[in-house]
């Protein structure tokens, strides 16, 4: 079944991804590209969506699409710098604000009779976020929409298709940006809402027997959503022609590596568990550096997964479960160098020789739409509302060098902390939680004697992609009752500590 699809061109900005995952909930296909690097052929697009960005059209350094295939001939939305962009090199002037144009702001005035802006009141609170703004339009536009303190809010080039806005419809703030959204892909570029999770299923499963085939598929399983998931699409296809590895590389929670096999086997799957722990702990003797330690935990896999992947026989494919914001990170917007924060676990792959060809069922979607996929599956909803878990696991919650007591310590305090979320009924208000291991010890008093001992750092943050995060508030209550048991319980801890850092400046993982 052929979708019909949008173009979100990226020029950089933070919102980018939020705009394709608004326009798919909206069940429309979209597809984000670079401003610089258009497909080659625009005929698979019926509209076209052009993001914000950090830059200034004003800028010696401003982004210049070529959008001559795309204007005046396919519906097109062009949202903040995008709007800004058709004004200023289309007849019209860009200026610095003189008022600060960030944050929340209402429509004072919408026109009449405009389709663009059907069911729209005014009132209607909307989010600014940019410096300069538009003082006259482009030829030929047509004022639709302002706020108090932003006359050219919203526009639209009289002759053509084509809308801009100052606006950012795609953030939760602006409360009918998904019915601005609506407006202009449904009713004006008329594109049919068709791609749902039974789609997708339905599609990628056909997609996977015509890629695979016969061939055996070698998996990489971790317990996590993405993976799972994976698994399971294909098994759907190809059955028992999928061979999942399971690995222990002996940094997973307490009990982890068993609860998931059984797991595994009562969904169906075709699961070896091969517990690695001693090669993990030895490739990370005397490691302290964070880079290190991921790389020698990266390498470790590959040697250990390789090891068991070669007892296989007549394996052509390696199945991973690689996600669209894998995809899309992997391209910088603006072609320009980006800043590592921290090497991911599953970037780079696997190494030449093993020489498998590549099957990523998951590659076209978000996270969120994972979660979906995978109801639509039938999996066990705990499996698919677990918290995301860093591939190189309690190695990088472990600060400092990682010896088996370490891993002792830290299994039992992240185990209390975990169930007692569960218990209290907050896990599923959490979008991900974990324990520290700092490499400090403090002076405590336990009964009549003197401890120096270990002190853990708890963290719990609320976010839907883990680009952005917030620290959760966690009673009081709950934080005094699982300090005392881990305390009370894990010997070689006297003092824990709650993380109320928020990502930015922070990370979610403290290495």
């Amino acid at each position: 079944m052929q979708h019909d699809k949008v173009l979100i061109l990226d020029f950089g900005s933070q919102y980018t991804q939020l705009i394709a995952r608004r326009v798919r909930e909206l069940n429309i296909y979209s597809e984000i590209h670079p401003f610089n690097k258009i497909p080659s052929n625009l005929d698979e697009y019926k509209a076209v969506i052009l993001s914000g960005s950090p830059f200034s059209v004003r800028g010696e350094e401003a982004l210049h699409p070529d959008l001559s295939g795309i204007r005046g001939i396919k519906p097109m939305l062009a949202v903040c710098y995008g709007a800004q962009y058709l004004a200023h090199f289309s007849g019209g002037e860009v200026a610095p604000s003189s008022t600060r144009e960030y944050g929340r702001a209402n429509l004072s005035f919408i026109k009449g009779n405009e389709p663009f802006l059907a069911h729209i009141h005014t009132g209607s609170q909307v989010w600014m976020s940019h410096s300069d703004t538009i003082k006259r339009l482009p030829d030929n536009g047509v004022l639709i929409a302002s706020t108090h303190d932003v006359d050219n809010a919203a526009y639209r080039i009289d002759g053509e298709e084509t809308y801009a806005i100052q606006f950012h419809p795609e953030v939760y703030h602006s409360k009918d940006g998904k019915r601005l959204l609506e407006n202009f892909l449904v009713d004006i570029a008329g594109l049919k809402q068709d791609w749902t999770p039974d789609s997708f299923v339905e599609e990628t499963v056909e997609a996977i027997k015509e890629k695979v085939g016969d061939g055996k598929v070698v998996l990489g399983l971790s317990g996590g959503v993405d993976s799972t998931v994976a698994a399971v699409l294909l098994n759907k296809a190809i059955g028992k022609n999928l061979y999942c590895i399971f690995v222990n590389n002996g940094l997973l929670r307490k009990n982890e590596f068993q609860n998931v096999l059984n797991q595994y086997e009562g969904m169906g799957l075709n699961v070896k568990g091969v517990d690695a722990s001693d090669r993990f702990l030895d490739a990370l003797k005397g490691i302290e550096d964070p880079e290190k330690k991921r790389k020698a935990i990266g390498n470790a896999f590959i040697e250990v997964f390789d090891d068991e992947a070669h007892k296989l026989e007549d394996v052509d494919w390696l199945a991973q479960g690689t996600i669209y914001p894998d995809v899309i990170e992997s391209v910088s917007a603006t072609g320009g160098p980006s800043a590592t924060i921290k090497s991911h676990h599953n970037v780079g792959g696997l190494p030449d020789f093993m020489k498998l060809k590549i099957v990523e069922p998951l590659r076209a979607i978000f996270k969120d739409e994972v979660r979906r996929v995978g109801a639509t599956l039938g999996i066990d909803p705990e499996l698919l509302g677990r918290h995301p878990f860093p591939g190189p696991g309690l190695g990088i919650r472990i600060l400092g060098d990682i010896t088996a007591e370490k891993v002792r310590i830290l299994q039992e305090v992240d185990a209390i902390f975990i169930n007692g979320l569960k218990t209290w009924g907050l896990y599923d208000k959490v979008w991900q939680a974990g324990a520290m291991l700092l490499p400090v010890n403090s002076v405590g008093v336990m009964g009549d004697e003197r401890t120096y001992e270990k002190c853990v750092a708890l963290r719990a943050v609320e976010s839907t992609d883990g680009m952005t995060a917030d620290w959760v508030n966690l009673p009081y209550e709950f934080l005094q009752k699982t300090s005392n048991d881990i305390i009370n319980k894990v010997k070689g801890v006297n003092r824990v500590v709650y993380d109320i850092s928020s990502k930015p400046p922070a990370t979610i993982e403290w290495e």
